[in-house]
């Protein structure tokens, strides 16, 4: 069996590490707005050269707290990939703005910035690009937009922990940055937990406020605010794992290229690509199959993790119904909707693994 993914095998080689970290906190009972997670941001912070990081309780909270702290809110309109996990609109909806549905890079699979402009109306607030899949959006693109219309930049960066666009760190590009540190990302919790990025002292201090109650004194508070803290298990957890990202993204980008040495020229499977200005991070390592269901169905019959990320585009989601959203609105991520496949992807994934993983895609895919 190759599985799609196994953190049991992460966990294990940590463990001793992690099990001292959520020992001292909870010998100090420091569980809330604590140490660890004041180290936890400003380390996270600075290794994605960001100014500030701001704990917040999971992902989906950081992109909202976001938003409402650079002032997006009813009326407005949020900019967003329409091929993305539901959260990165989910997060607009929850301001009282609307998500407006962009299609699909053909390459990348990221937001098409070719695309934006006609999307932008009088009433858009802000862009919001997804570093989709750990590769990067063409952000210099996106931020030479937003900046001649006067949008603001929030980056999803929930799929991309040590993705680099031109040599720095997403997250660190636009007013603000989401991240998401749910236990299957390339650098998970052991359970949720998000954090904002931003370079802004005015947004750093709103978000203070937005995650804790608006909370100045004990029991003064300045603005109603949210329950949205990163506690100090998590963030102690996060520590211990942040050690090891530069080391787990450079296994992935391996396996990467050796699957990309073994299944390039395959006829009906299309391959992830990296672009020149992209260190991609390979959260997930999606290719696309002509025949997607017979292809598997192979794979699973032969003991090899498949999965799909993402089956429905976000503008044909029921959920988003109410916005009117029809087949051929983007037809870029309807099409690949109906043909990507993510393959086992995970650093610790043995030769073996690889080996046996790679001979089932090919015998799948013929």
């Amino acid at each position: 069996m190759v599985p799609l993914i196994d953190l049991k095998i992460q966990h294990q080689s940590i463990a001793s590490e992690v099990e001292t970290a959520i020992k001292k906190v909870c010998d100090n009972t420091a569980f809330i707005l604590s140490d660890e997670m004041k180290q936890f941001e400003s380390e996270f912070a600075a290794f994605c050269g960001s100014k500030y990081g701001i704990g917040v309780a999971n992902g989906t909270e950081a992109l909202f707290l976001a938003l409402l702290a650079l002032c997006v809110g009813s009326g407005d309109e949020v900019i967003v990939p329409a091929n993305t996990f539901i959260a990165t609109a989910a997060a607009v909806s929850h301001t009282g703005a609307t998500p407006v549905f962009v299609d699909c890079d053909p390459e990348t699979y990221c937001i098409d910035p070719a695309k934006i402009c006609s999307a932008i109306t009088d009433k858009t607030k802000a862009i919001m690009p997804v570093h989709l899949y750990g590769h990067p959006a063409d952000m210099d693109a996106i931020m030479n937009i937003a900046r001649g219309s006067g949008l603001k930049v929030i980056e999803d960066c929930a799929q991309a922990h040590g993705t680099h666009y031109k040599g720095k760190q997403v997250g660190s590009i636009g007013d603000a940055a989401g991240f998401s540190f749910y236990p299957s990302k390339t650098l998970g919790a052991y359970g949720d937990a998000g954090m904002v990025m931003t370079n802004s002292d005015e947004v750093a201090d709103k978000l203070k406020l937005l995650r804790d109650n608006g909370r100045t004194t004990w029991y003064e508070h300045s603005i109603i605010g949210y329950n949205s803290r990163l506690d100090g298990l998590q963030a102690a957890i996060l520590r211990v794992k942040l050690k090891y990202l530069d080391k787990w993204v450079e296994g992935r980008r391996s396996h990467a290229k050796q699957y990309q040495e073994a299944l390039s020229g395959i006829d009906g499977l299309v391959l992830p690509i990296e672009k020149p200005y992209a260190q991609h991070s390979y959260y997930v390592y999606v290719v696309r199959a002509a025949n997607r269901e017979d292809f598997m169905a192979k794979l699973k019959e032969n003991g090899c993790g498949c999965g799909i990320h993402y089956p429905l585009p976000l503008h044909l989601q029921p959920a988003f119904s109410f916005l009117g959203g029809k087949e051929g609105d983007c037809p870029v991520a309807e099409e690949y909707a109906k043909q990507i496949v993510s393959i086992p992807m995970f650093p610790e994934l043995t030769p073996e693994q690889m080996n046996e993983a790679i001979e089932v895609i090919k015998q799948g895919a013929g």
